[in-house]
């Protein structure tokens, strides 16, 4: 029931359970029409934009940009690289410039705008720009000279930005790095100082996070794994502090890119409402659930960053605070200003311009500052898009969800058959006229159950069905 995004390893045995799961996932994909193959056209157009792209003039070689991203990734949208600045310092990320290979109008541009981003499945990614251009002559692999929007951003001391220019270039990042390199490297002094310059930089912007009232929330992978004999095997992912410290990178740019549109009454944030009272409520007895402690007094914000996510406990009520980060839409603007601009979780006004490769709505976003930073008029294609996008995001946004919802369905009904027929201890975290919404207490499944109780009540729940090719659970409270 909860949203996770789940990896899936195993080599499925014939009619084992990671076998169903992925049979499973095969047929989400065709539930919600998230088409794998690109139309010929649209894979001809990208091939040739592959090798005629519109290059930058300026040459940013000489930086020595890095990447950090999962194992395995090819789709690299960004590199940084960071250097002291007299008692603060200087941060220059390079995102990905897809729009040097899209040419608006175009059977590229036409398809992303039908799937507006990568759809993430468990055991497999349904990309947004075909590969050509995702994993090839548009993605930062090392040792590749590629065009980018740097964002050249200023820090104080205490990580707070000063100034920031946006400008093309030609980049090469000279190494790739995954997340558990960087944290070993940085935790046994080994690491080169961009990433100890990382670490010193993101933990400050922590700070001035938390100093907002800005409350993140880190979601760990759920790992499935299939042993001996068909047995099934779950796990989570404790989420490292190396990924907060690349987040706040992140981060950083959004809000800086949010200045810039505001400040030239131009673009399209990315906003959200502060979380409604009956979700914080609901999540406090989520919190009961989990028999974690929350002081009345302490905002959900910093509660979050109280979290212990090397304990299964906590991980899964991570990822039940989702509910509190509802709302979240897409605010274009031109002239004047929105009533709303805020993000409620960043506690700042915030856009969407660092994954290109991934996000239809950040290759307009970068264009945007860019013209901005420059001086230069928004080009009259992206003020003619920027209208359209929040409908596209917000489709592609339900259709990404609701694969990820069926998706994690099946894996929570796998993880409950060895329970069929069983009774297994609950705490309820919703009441209504349907019955209940129960999140057990040693599995990280919440699920609807039958039968009636109070919301905060520990009861008994009995697994009745847990159906992997249909992801579906059936629980009664007894």
């Amino acid at each position: 029931m909860a949203n996770r995004h789940i990896v899936f390893r195993p080599a499925p045995q014939p009619g084992g359970v990671a076998q169903q799961l992925t049979e499973r996932f095969e047929a989400v994909r065709r539930e919600f029409e998230v088409a794998d193959e690109f139309p010929p056209d649209v894979v001809a157009e990208a091939a040739a934009a592959a090798g005629a792209a519109r290059l930058p003039e300026r040459d940013e070689t000489a930086v020595p940009f890095v990447t950090i991203d999962p194992p395995g990734s090819m789709d690299l949208d960004q590199a940084m690289s960071i250097e002291r600045r007299g008692d603060g310092y200087r941060v220059r990320y390079a995102i990905a410039d897809v729009p040097a290979f899209v040419r608006a109008g175009g059977a590229v541009d036409t398809e992303a705008r039908r799937r507006g981003q990568t759809v993430y499945c468990p055991d497999e990614r349904i990309q947004l720009h075909p590969s050509e251009l995702s994993e090839g002559a548009a993605s930062l692999l090392p040792d590749e000279v590629r065009p980018a929007f740097v964002w050249d951003i200023t820090l104080a001391a205490d990580g707070e930005g000063t100034a920031v220019e946006v400008y093309r270039a030609m980049v090469r990042s000279v190494r790739r790095y995954d997340y558990e390199q960087v944290q070993k490297e940085v935790d046994a002094g080994t690491a080169e100082e961009c990433l100890v310059l990382l670490k010193e930089v993101g933990e400050k912007r922590v700070l001035l996070e938390r100093a907002r009232g800005g409350a993140s929330l880190p979601m760990p992978e759920q790992e499935v794994e299939e042993g001996e004999e068909g047995t099934f095997r779950i796990s989570f992912r404790p989420v490292l502090a190396a990924e907060d410290w690349n987040a706040q990178i992140s981060l950083l740019t959004g809000m800086g890119a949010a200045d810039l549109m505001l400040r030239g009454k131009v673009g399209i944030l990315r906003t959200m409402p502060p979380p409604d009272p009956r979700d914080l409520a609901r999540f406090r007895r989520q919190a009961v659930a989990a028999r974690v402690p929350w002081p009345e007094h302490l905002a959900y914000g910093e509660f979050l960053r109280t979290l212990d996510r090397t304990d299964p406990r906590h991980l899964a009520l991570i990822h039940e605070a989702t509910a509190l980060f509802r709302g979240a839409g897409y605010t274009p603007f031109e002239g004047s200003l929105p009533e709303q601009p805020l993000h409620a979780a960043v506690a700042n006004p915030y856009a969407h311009v660092t994954a290109p490769l991934r996000r239809l709505v950040d290759r307009f976003g970068l264009v945007v500052c860019e013209a901005l930073s420059s001086g230069e008029p928004v080009p009259a294609w992206v003020r003619e898009a920027l209208p359209t996008l929040p409908e596209i995001m917000v489709a592609s946004d339900r259709r990404a969800n609701g694969v990820e919802r069926a998706c994690t369905d099946a894996v929570e009904a796998a993880e409950l058959r060895p329970y069929l027929g069983r009774t297994l201890e609950a705490v309820v975290v919703e009441e209504n006229s349907k019955g209940v919404v129960v999140q057990l207490i040693d599995l990280a499944v919440v699920a609807k159950a039958g039968g009636s109780a109070k919301a905060g009540a520990t009861v008994s729940v009995r697994v009745e069905a847990a159906d992997v090719t249909t992801g579906t659970i059936t629980l009664t409270v007894v």
